[in-house]
């Protein structure tokens, strides 16, 4: 079928609107229409090389729309649902069966291959020639996109599905961070350094804990106001003040947690520094291929954590129902972050969002 997509032709390339043609879905996939696609610092990652998807191809990896067709054996969902895209998973590896899945052993090559896991690829011009597809198991910068089954997730019908994209990855993983991951204890202590979409998921998750100190850390004055208003108790502007010694006065000691959202390498020593004995740090921030960071050994030794997590951990298929549960009682307005852009802005959308004019931007479909 003929669908509109936008296109990466190299790396470093801008983004062009083109027509192309993608498949039917085969044996256990799905045809979605996409009617809006989040747009996520890891699309701009894999744009500028850091990630090692194939070009010419197209990115988007936060799309949600409606089931058009199903393939065959698929009975997980049906023509008409609204979903939700979430990462692929193989279902058959060691964490995929622990219900890891965003930590699935596969994920290098299903996110990043350019294609199914038998390495097609669902995408072609209209001369044939082919374009790399299934960007995080779904290349959702189009009008419509293939994807397995077992990553659409089904989410009410009486929600705006324009706007639910992005929690299949940049919210999820804000908030699974904290509720997965830290596991916030009654009475504790969580410090999230950057709060852009990530940070901000963080800090309304924190709010939905039983954490009673939440600190939000920024450069920018208007992300940290926001960060108070979602649920941050204290803000620390870092381009006034040493971060780690306003937390640690502000906690009166180490914080039991710190979420790392900026990828930042610098920041990730303060983030690890924040925290003291049996205290967790939690990277998620993409850093730059092959970067390194070095931590003082004797207080990591002395029972301090520092843990990676993709995607918040935990199934998507439990968390973003939650969340949109959360955000009709109010208690998660995700809606706040969101700018919409229509697709052939998409170049517009990206600048925007690297250079913090916005902290969502998401991309609506033409159809």
């Amino acid at each position: 079928m003929r669908i509109t997509a936008a296109i990466v032709e190299k790396h470093h390339a801008p983004f062009t609107i083109e027509e192309l043609e993608l498949d039917e879905p085969q044996a256990g996939e799905v045809l979605v229409r996409i009617v809006a696609t989040g747009i996520c610092h890891t699309d701009g990652v894999a744009r500028e090389g850091d990630l090692p998807f194939p070009f010419p191809g197209v990115l988007g990896h936060e799309g949600a729309g409606v089931v058009e067709a199903v393939g065959k054996g698929v009975t997980s969902v049906r023509e008409g649902d609204h979903v939700v895209i979430a990462w692929p998973w193989c279902g058959e590896c060691r964490n995929c069966l622990d219900g890891e899945r965003s930590m699935c052993l596969s994920i290098g090559p299903l996110a990043f291959g350019g294609g199914r896991g038998d390495g097609s690829t669902a995408l072609r011009r209209p001369d044939g020639s082919p374009i790399h597809s299934h960007f995080f198991g779904q290349s959702s910068f189009a009008s419509y996109a293939i994807a397995s089954a077992r990553s659409a997730i089904v989410v009410p019908k009486d929600t705006p599905v324009h706007m639910l994209g992005p929690l299949a990855c940049g919210l999820l993983t804000g908030a699974g961070a904290v509720l997965n991951v830290v596991k916030p204890k009654p009475g504790s202590s969580i410090v999230v350094y950057g709060v852009g979409t990530v940070g901000l998921a963080g800090v309304m998750a924190a709010r939905c804990s039983g954490a009673t100190r939440i600190i939000a850390v920024d450069r920018d004055a208007g992300r940290l106001e926001l960060a108070k208003e979602l649920g941050a108790m204290e803000v620390v502007n870092a381009a006034e003040t040493d971060p780690v010694q306003a937390v640690l006065e502000i906690c009166g000691g180490p914080a039991d947690a710190s979420l790392e959202c900026t990828g930042s390498i610098a920041v990730v020593r303060q983030a690890a520094d924040s925290v003291g004995m049996r205290g967790i740090c939690v990277l998620i921030g993409a850093a730059p291929a092959n970067a390194e960071f070095t931590l003082d050994h004797l207080t990591t030794l002395w029972g301090k954590t520092i843990r990676g997590t993709l995607g918040g951990d935990g199934r998507a298929d439990l968390m973003i129902p939650a969340l949109i549960e959360l955000n009709r009682e109010g208690r998660f307005p995700f809606e706040r972050l969101i700018t919409r852009f229509p697709l052939d802005q998409v170049n517009e959308a990206m600048k925007a969002s690297h250079s913090g004019d916005v902290l969502k931007p998401v991309l609506e479909m033409p159809h």
